[in-house]
């Protein structure tokens, strides 16, 4: 069956990747109405997340955030399907990095360096940006459960450059780049849910209980590799600004959850500033009911 649902919709989605960008907004501008009041996808999924993000926020506040959610939410759609066959030189004028340098400076002192993302704004198409340092340019991805689309996409993505790879190859993967002297940069989406087996911190984000993965915090005291945040700005429809924003040089003599904390509290603070520019439609206070009712009948 997965099969079938991916050879049937390829060509489709080749055909609409095909269409100029001011085509696609038209479409995604098309889409709004459908998405937040006809199918209403995941709605009452983000309207919980916004409430229980922003409880001092009015009900009609919470409505505004979420159709300026819903109108983002569709242009991320038609961008990510652009990048189907988007030509690199075409995207490298719409995604900038504003401070190339500081990669540049890691790899002169021969450091490879561990980068935190997250799912706000295009961070698809960041992936671009391969180009900025001569690190050797490696995407940390969770595979999808359909492997003829985890395929598709992982072929988009590694057009522009990106090498990706797994997520439990990623030890395995710094490891032999360490042993054959590679300088590479490790870049992790942070905002991930965890499963509740894996589930090992919890903090709160967003006036809200919420269990975080320690993966990045670990990779970083285990390889002493420099830990950076990737911010990205959407300056207009279409186009964005990435700065990379140093968090620690040196991982040496951190507290516990000192990394975590810090990565956290940066991603938080950008989604208070411009919360619609957040992905609000994945489930990622799932584990919260359950870790609140374990806790009630301690």
């Amino acid at each position: 069956m997965d099969a079938i649902i991916f050879y049937l919709s390829v060509p489709f989605l080749y055909l609409l990747s095909m269409l100029p960008l001011r085509v696609l907004y038209l479409l995604s501008d098309i889409l709004y109405p459908v998405t937040f009041y006809l199918v209403a996808y995941r709605k009452k999924i983000v309207l919980e997340n916004l409430r229980n993000s922003f409880p001092d926020k009015e009900e009609n506040e919470i409505r505004e955030l979420a159709r300026k959610f819903y109108r983002h939410f569709n242009d991320l759609i038609v961008e990510i399907l652009k990048m189907v066959t988007i030509s690199s030189a075409n995207l490298e004028k719409r995604i900038k990095l504003s401070n190339p340098e500081v990669l540049r400076e890691y790899y002169r002192q021969e450091k490879s360096v561990l980068l935190v993302g997250a799912h706000f704004n295009n961070w698809e198409w960041s992936l671009r940006l391969c180009d900025a340092s001569s690190h050797l340019p490696i995407s940390i991805y969770k595979p999808l459960s359909n492997k003829y689309f985890d395929r598709f996409f992982e072929k988009t993505r590694e057009r522009q450059g990106a090498i990706m790879i797994p997520m439990h190859d990623t030890i395995r993967r710094i490891l032999a780049d360490r042993q054959e002297g590679k300088l590479a940069y490790y870049g992790f989406v942070s905002d991930q849910s965890t499963i509740w087996e894996e589930t090992q911190y919890w903090t709160t984000f967003l006036n809200q209980l919420t269990p975080v993965y320690l993966g990045i915090e670990k990779m970083a005291m285990k390889t002493g590799f420099p830990v950076a945040f990737v911010h990205i700005k959407k300056i207009r429809r279409g186009y964005y600004e990435v700065e990379v924003l140093k968090l620690f040089d040196d991982v040496s003599g951190l507290a516990e959850h000192e990394i975590t904390e810090k990565h956290v509290r940066i991603l938080e603070a950008n989604i208070r500033k411009n919360p619609e520019q957040w992905l609000w439609t994945h489930r990622r206070w799932k584990l919260t009911t359950k870790k609140l009712a374990e806790n009630w009948n301690r």
